[in-house]
């Protein structure tokens, strides 16, 4: 229950964006197309959120996703919902402005 809570509250350990980007990991930005368009991190993947669901064979479940989006509200709903489906190293990275600054180190 404690560690609930700090994930909750983001005092748990800081996800290190950067190593897992070096490691594999698929980000997936959950923007619309032409949010998309005006601005992304490079080699990220477009899918809406509103089309995730439908696209879930697409992405490998023993790799790990970082979704992100504009602020952080839609890559959050994102993380939900592949974490329903089986996903289980799902990571929200909230903005995709700040994850790119987190992953460029």
């Amino acid at each position: 229950m404690i560690d609930m809570l700090k994930n909750l509250f983001g005092l748990g350990t800081p996800t290190d964006y950067a190593q897992l980007v070096a490691e594999g990991a698929t980000i997936i930005d959950v923007r619309s197309p032409r949010e998309y368009s005006g601005g992304h991190i490079k080699g990220s993947i477009n899918i809406p959120l509103g089309e995730l669901a439908q696209n879930l064979t697409k992405l490998k479940k023993d790799k790990a996703i970082i979704t992100c989006c504009a602020s952080g509200m839609r890559s959050a709903s994102a993380k939900n919902v592949l974490s329903a489906n089986g996903f289980t190293q799902v990571y929200n990275g909230g903005g995709w402005s700040g994850l790119q600054s987190k992953i460029a180190k």
